[in-house]
């Protein structure tokens, strides 16, 4: 028999949990599978598609182009669910997909090789009702097919050499109702964690005044925070979780992106001195309301009300909580509103623009004027000074430096265990100069505090690059990416051409970027880094 080679696309695709719906109902599973199989053959058929072999409840797909390849598998999904509308849940049908484009052995009529084998492994990762491709695929399809992808990152796939890049497929517009998958096992690509894990989505602002949402939104980073201090929980950070803020959501997409059971949402009033918080538990996995409640009090009890709802929320997750767990460990950050009041609109700013770090510090430096063992407002304005010395918008760089030098000592003289303080207060005295081994032990403190610190895992790898530790900053901020799973970085990998393009944009923002590498421990690394910034700005070596 000859063989010979050329380039395919290759669908695989299988039923999820067919194992289970044949031990159910033997006859009836296989009545289903050969209706839906015959509901499809026309699609195949209509999208170029060959039908290489088929094992039980999975198919092989030969297509002559990823374009075809893709648009098919949406055409299937969309009619399994429309098969599923009128089916009981555990009775379901559903297709998991995956998507390759590569190079095939022929032998007859059948395909082999590693394109194959990479196509039923996406198949492996896609969820049920769901279509997973390579980055391979994604390159020939973007643009070209009404859909939307989704960045599920690189995967270890099963017995493939190498890491592969991953993109979820889904329909253009608002999603539909799927059914939900059978069973409660994984909700996506990102597995879920080995303990109880939650994402608290941004409240909405109820009070009518647009000018409240930075309160709005404070309340959920302080119950973002108090869950975080629960060592059994497994968090998800604000920077993830505030990307879904003005959507409307489906929780199970939600639990499938940031890979976790269950999702927290809610709203707040603020009128006058009076604040009402109402909060929903919702399973991910099934949709379902686990518990709701409302939480009224005077913003003198604000601190409590946060409280209240944290300790709530993980009473019904694991009923054996003790209560003293969510105990701030440090007590409360201040006894002032105002105070308060002041450090939620100075952080509401520094997330929105780096621009504004001037504005944010004059703001600190209020808050701390009326409460000056105010932690985390001091913490926050030693990292502002960092800003401007980094961003290079300090008319004073001298000055700037103490004065950051000076705030971190403070805050840290009342941190107490408070991992936001500590965390921050490492990271602004170890760029300021400080000793880096001691700051890599604050942090550290602050992470056998908080596990679920997104921010503080991230810090801590920053550290770790500083003093030449790369494998360790390397895992520190891969820890950091699974607690905040949509943020993401560039790395220094030889794309010149995007390099080029985001040095341009950098000297848009600041003109008079400067490259600051002497923080870095080591001198190859400060080299190694300094000849990126000089490739990227097209300077040569």
């Amino acid at each position: 028999m000859t063989t010979t080679r050329r380039l395919a696309a290759i669908l695989a695709a299988d039923v999820a949990g067919y194992s289970r719906l044949m031990g159910a109902d033997e006859v009836g599973t296989v009545q289903a599978l050969r209706e839906h199989r015959g509901a499809a053959d026309p699609f195949i058929a209509e999208h170029g598609g060959r039908i290489v072999k088929t094992t039980g409840d999975g198919l092989l797909i030969e297509f002559g182009s990823v374009v075809g390849a893709v648009e098919c598998a949406l055409a299937l999904q969309q009619l399994s669910t429309e098969h599923n509308a009128a089916i009981a849940a555990d009775l379901r049908m559903e297709w998991r997909i995956g998507i390759h484009i590569g190079d095939v052995l022929i032998e007859g009529d059948d395909i082999l090789g590693d394109g194959v084998n990479i196509a039923a492994r996406l198949e492996g990762v896609a969820e049920p009702g769901g279509i997973c491709i390579s980055e391979d695929a994604f390159r020939q399809v973007r643009g070209k097919v009404a859909a939307e992808f989704a960045d599920d990152g690189e995967q270890s796939l099963k017995n493939i050499a190498r890491p592969l890049r991953v993109y979820s497929v889904r329909p253009e517009g608002p999603l539909p109702n799927p059914p939900p998958p059978a069973g409660e096992g994984r909700v996506g690509v990102l597995p879920l964690p080995d303990k109880p894990s939650i994402a608290v989505l941004p409240f909405t602002n109820m009070s009518g005044d647009p000018e409240q949402e930075y309160f709005a939104d404070g309340m959920v980073e302080e119950i973002i925070t108090a869950l975080s201090r629960i060592r059994w929980l497994f968090v998800i950070a604000r920077n993830s979780s505030f990307t879904y803020k003005g959507q409307l959501v489906d929780v199970k997409r939600v639990g499938h992106e940031l890979g976790v059971r269950y999702i927290l949402e809610g709203s707040v009033r603020k009128a006058d001195s009076r604040v009402r918080i109402t909060a929903q538990l919702i399973d991910a996995l099934s949709s379902a309301h686990v518990w709701a409640d409302r939480f009224d009090g005077s913003l003198a009890d604000v601190f409590d009300l946060q409280d209240k709802v944290a300790t709530s929320v993980a009473g019904v997750i694991e009923p054996a909580l003790q209560a003293a767990e969510t105990a701030r460990s440090a007590g409360r950050p201040t006894h002032d509103l105002t105070a308060y009041d002041l450090y939620l609109r100075a952080y509401a700013l520094y997330l929105s623009s780096a621009r504004q770090i001037p504005t944010v510090l004059r703001l600190l430096e209020q808050a701390i004027a009326r409460d000056p063992g105010y932690g985390l407002a001091l913490a926050w304005a030693a990292v502002c000074c960092t800003r401007l010395l980094l961003d290079n918008q300090s008319k004073d760089p001298e000055a700037d430096a103490l004065r950051g030098a000076d705030f971190a000592r403070r805050a840290l003289e009342v941190a107490g265990d408070d991992p936001g303080v500590l965390a921050n207060v490492a990271y602004a005295l170890a760029y300021l100069g400080e000793d880096i081994d001691a700051m890599m032990a604050l942090v550290d403190r602050a992470l056998a505090l908080n596990p679920s610190y997104a921010r503080g895992w991230h810090l801590s790898g920053t550290l770790r690059l500083f003093a030449g530790q790369s494998d360790t900053a390397i895992e520190h901020n891969e820890a950091a990416l699974r607690l905040s799973p949509r943020a993401a970085c560039y790395a220094h990998m030889g794309r010149l051409d995007e390099a080029r393009e985001v040095v341009g944009r950098l000297h848009g923002i600041t003109p008079e970027l400067r490259p600051r590498a002497m923080e870095l421990r080591l001198p190859e690394h400060r080299e190694l880094y300094l000849s990126g910034l000089r490739l990227a700005a097209g300077e040569g070596t």
